[in-house]
């Protein structure tokens, strides 16, 4: 029943996110941390504000105590990059994160991460199953928490003055606080609220927050920060003539931005805004990587500025790992996680955020000048996106059409198709579409690249009408 996708193992809750499976998967890691020579190993394990969260942590470090490993237990609720910094700044072998990030509150998960604080890839992912599969649950060793804790195996800890330390070290602090910004943030409900308010408060931001409370249901809302869930953000922003609008998800590894206009920044815009930043004004030196989903405008700032772009399938782990093979000053992906040299290797919302305010600080320009500045050298592409339900027995259907049949829809123009992650069709004026799987969610994805919102839109139209969505 455990099956890890691109953003860890995630599940709806009293359906497969139970007691039971979590003490299975974190046996099965402790079995290959014991193969891999890291017995009696401290690992750290957090947890976001989701239902059954804490106690999930909890059932975590019980098995893990069990096992004759030593916890380092995040004692509040955390944001993800947060365990992250942990596992890469106390030389862990591994770590644990319960969360199922920006998914519908009905979902509960875990993420696991490696040495230096990376997403676990596939080869360790697939290896954890393998574990799993031979374990029977009844076998399965465990320590009460509280016992553990008593026992000094459980240890409690808050390292988020460190966490928040290492941001304000990475950032021109002195610009900001000249700079006089005025902020609103939005937690979504979720864990960013303590470190970004210490943050830019420490800047002499003018913040504000909202939906900073502890809501399980998320206000309702998917913890995500799109254009259709940050309505309130834009509205505050538009109302208070606020100089910009911070969001991020359940877990704070993702970002969402509204611009001083109350509009709301795509993620492949604030890649690119993010990446131009870096090398013009900061003058850095070096390439990007996005995912296969994520704008080719990326591409064209890069080569114009004497830089490469390397494009990678979905899901942060493959992001990290090519970051690392070519020194990346940047890494993202279309769903609003990047990542930036220097930092963790994983998405983290927070840093984002405080490197956000910097460039507007340093630059002197709002969110949207410094678009125009980069549209004017580089042009204009329209992104598209749908997703689409399935129930498996439809999923089924729709890999076969896709993977075994190989259906490709009635477009002309087509110069590469590749089927690494999904099926991306590119075309000889740039632009692309792709239809894929989600890793975490039983959703079709698809999205595509333009010169006009008509030619995006009827590629999405064509593979709509070929799959009969």
């Amino acid at each position: 029943m455990i099956h890890f996708g691109t953003g860890g193992w995630r599940a709806v809750i009293a359906d497969e996110f139970t007691r039971e499976n979590l003490r299975l998967l974190t046996a099965g890691l402790c079995r290959l941390m014991d193969r891999e020579g890291y017995a009696g190993a401290e690992i750290c394990v957090g947890y976001d504000r989701r239902f059954l969260a804490k106690e999930a942590a909890h059932w975590v470090a019980e098995v893990l105590a069990g096992c004759g490993y030593r916890v380092l237990m995040v004692n509040r609720s955390s944001p993800t990059p947060l365990i992250m910094y942990t596992v890469k700044t106390r030389d862990m072998p591994y770590g644990m994160m319960i969360t199922a990030s920006h998914n519908p509150a009905v979902y509960n998960g875990v993420k696991v991460f490696t040495a230096g604080g990376r997403d676990a890839d596939l080869t360790v992912t697939a290896k954890i199953e393998e574990e799993i599969a031979e374990l029977d649950p009844a076998d399965i060793p465990s320590i009460r928490y509280e016992e553990a804790l008593g026992r000094g195996l459980v240890r409690e800890e808050n390292p988020v003055d460190d966490y928040i330390d290492s941001i304000l070290a990475l950032v021109d602090t002195e610009a900001i606080k000249r700079a006089h910004l005025k902020i609103v943030l939005d937690p979504m409900y979720g864990v960013s609220q303590t470190s970004l308010r210490t943050i830019l408060i420490t800047c002499r931001c003018d913040l504000d927050v909202i939906h900073d409370r502890h809501d399980t249901l998320f206000g309702g809302k998917l913890p995500a920060p799109n254009a259709a869930t940050l309505t309130s953000l834009s509205n505050f922003v538009l109302d208070h003539r606020c100089d910009l609008g911070i969001a991020t998800d359940g877990d704070a590894d993702r970002l969402g931005v509204i611009d001083e206009k109350g509009n709301f920044v795509h993620p492949n815009t604030l890649l690119v805004l993010l990446y131009y930043y870096l090398v013009k004004y900061r003058g850095w030196q070096g390439p990007c990587v996005r995912n296969n989903s994520t704008t080719a405008l990326l591409d064209r700032v890069a080569e114009g500025l004497g830089q490469s772009c390397y494009e990678v399938p979905v899901g942060f782990k493959w992001i990290s790992a090519k970051m690392q093979e070519t020194g990346a000053i940047i890494g993202g992906e279309s769903s609003g996680g990047l990542a930036v040299r220097g930092h963790i290797s994983g998405k983290d919302g927070i840093y984002a955020a405080a490197l956000l305010a910097e460039m507007l600080a340093v630059t002197g320009k709002s969110l949207s000048e410094l678009y125009e500045e980069i549209t004017a050298q580089y042009g204009v592409l329209v992104y598209r996106e749908a997703d689409f339900r399935m129930t498996p027995e439809r999923k089924e259907e729709l890999r076969r059409l896709l993977f075994e049949e190989k259906l490709l829809p009635a477009v002309e123009g087509i110069v590469r198709v590749s089927r690494e992650d999904g099926v991306k069709l590119c075309f000889a004026d740039g632009s692309w579409v792709i239809c894929r799987f989600s890793g975490t969610e039983p959703l079709l994805r698809m999205a595509a690249e333009a010169e006009t919102a008509e030619q995006a839109d009827g590629y999405i139209a064509a593979w709509k009408a070929l799959l009969s969505l």
